[in-house]
C-alpha cells in the first residue's frame, strides 16, 4: 500500500440514503478513521455534522467530532471543509473560522478552501491566523488562473486539483489540463476526481507522482463498478491502482 499518497475523504455532503456506510455522527467517523488508520492512512478529510445531521462550520459543533477522531487516532491529520454551500455569507464564514482558535483538541489540522468561492482569500487568512493549514480547492483552469494572480496564501499545505467532469475519458483530459494550469505552483498538488471519474483520475495522479485521495465522498464504487462496502474497501482498492 502507498498510504502517504492517499488522503481519505470519508463522507462529504453524502447521507446514508446515498450509502448506508457513510459515516455521519462523531462515533461513526471515529470508527471509520480508526479502520483506515490501521491500513496506514495518515490524513483524513471529514465534514462534521450538527445535531440535525447537517454540515456545520460552527466551532462548538465541529470540535466534538474532531476531538473524538483525534483521541481515537492521534497519528492522523484531520481536515474539514469551509465550503460556501454550508455558509454562503463570506463574512459569517470567516467569523466561524476565527472562532476555531479556541477549540483546543477540537481544532482541525487543515481545512479546504475553494478558490472560486467569494471570500476565499479572507477565509485562508483566517485559517492561517488561527494556526490551521489550508488546502486550496481548484475546480477548473479559471480558478487556477485566479490562484496564480493572487498568489498562494500563507499557510497553504497543498493545492487540491478537483476534477468536476465525471465522464472517465474526458475527466483524464481535464485532469491533465488542470495540473498543467498549476505547473507554476511549488505547493504540493493533490489530484482527484468524482463519481465514475474517481478511479481514472486517481490512476492519472499515480502515473504522474501526484498526491491523491479516495473515499465515499468521491465515489461509492470500486474500480470494477461494484458498490464498495465502506471507506476501508476503497482504501484497499486504491493500494493496488
Amino acid at each position: 500500500m502507498r498510504p502517504t499518497t492517499v488522503q481519505v475523504c470519508l463522507n462529504g455532503g453524502r447521507s446514508v440514503s446515498d450509502h448506508p456506510a457513510v459515516p455521519i455522527t462523531a462515533g461513526q467517523l471515529v470508527e471509520a478513521v480508526v479502520a483506515v488508520a490501521e491500513l496506514g492512512v495518515t490524513a483524513v478529510h471529514v465534514h462534521p455534522r450538527d445535531a440535525t445531521g447537517s454540515e456545520t462550520l460552527v466551532g462548538s459543533e465541529l470540535a466534538g467530532t474532531v476531538a473524538a477522531v483525534r483521541a481515537a487516532a492521534p497519528g492522523v491529520a484531520i481536515g474539514v471543509t469551509t465550503g460556501a454551500w454550508i455558509e454562503p455569507d463570506p463574512v459569517r464564514r470567516v467569523a466561524h473560522v476565527r472562532q476555531w482558535v479556541a477549540l483546543a483538541a477540537g481544532k482541525p489540522d487543515f481545512a479546504s478552501v475553494n478558490v472560486h468561492e467569494p471570500g476565499w482569500l479572507e477565509v485562508c487568512a483566517a485559517l492561517h491566523a488561527v494556526g490551521i493549514g489550508t488546502e486550496l480547492g481548484v475546480f477548473h483552469t479559471a480558478a487556477a488562473a485566479t490562484l496564480r494572480a493572487a498568489g498562494v496564501p500563507a499557510g497553504a499545505v497543498r493545492v487540491l486539483a478537483e476534477v468536476q467532469v465525471t465522464d472517465p475519458i474526458t475527466a483524464v483530459v481535464e485532469a491533465a489540463a488542470l495540473v498543467g494550469a498549476l505547473d507554476w505552483a511549488t505547493t504540493p498538488i493533490l489530484l482527484h476526481g468524482e463519481g465514475p471519474a474517481a478511479w481514472p483520475v486517481l490512476e492519472h495522479a499515480r502515473r504522474h507522482a501526484l498526491l491523491t485521495r479516495i473515499g465515499l465522498e468521491d465515489t461509492l464504487d470500486l474500480p470494477d463498478g461494484t458498490r464498495a462496502p465502506d471507506n476501508t474497501a476503497l482504501v484497499r482498492a486504491a493500494a493496488t491502482r
